[in-house]
Formats: C-alpha cells, sequence, structure tokens
C-alpha cells in the first residue's frame, strides 16, 4: 500500500464578488464596496483573496487610492 497516493482534488475557485453585484466598473465613490477590499489594517487584499480577475484587481486598487486621496478611506497603519 505505501506509494500509492490518492487523486488530487482541484482546488474550488472563489466566486467573484464584483460579477455576483453586477458591478462592471468600479467606482472610488463607493466607499462601502471598497471596504470589503481592504483589511482592518488599512492594506488592500491580495487577488488570491479576494477572488477577483487581474483587471478587477488593478481598477480596485486604483479606485482604493483615490478613495484614500479624498478621505473616504484610511491609509494603512505605519505600525506605531
Amino acid at each position: 500500500m505505501a506509494g500509492r497516493s490518492r487523486p488530487l482534488r482541484a482546488p474550488r475557485r472563489k466566486p467573484n464578488p464584483l460579477t455576483a453585484r453586477g458591478i462592471e466598473q468600479v467606482d472610488w465613490k463607493d466607499a462601502a464596496l471598497l471596504r470589503t477590499f481592504v483589511s482592518d489594517r488599512g492594506k488592500i487584499r491580495a487577488r488570491r483573496v479576494t477572488g477577483l480577475t487581474r483587471q478587477q484587481q488593478r481598477q480596485v486598487a486604483t479606485a482604493i487610492r483615490n478613495a484614500r486621496e479624498m478621505a473616504l478611506l484610511p491609509y494603512p497603519n505605519a505600525g506605531r
């Protein structure tokens, strides 16, 4: 029995939160939506955590940066 391995299961894809809500363009003014992509420390969550596509992750990151400039979202803490 040694040496026999079980077949690997394919990892389940995370559901895309933007397509589930029917959102095509991310708007920096929608702070409630953008907060779901920011950690409690103010950092932008990674793509593997959020389940977004590359293009959507770029849109979200740009929107978060714009929202931070307009003081709708916090900047990440420096740890002080």
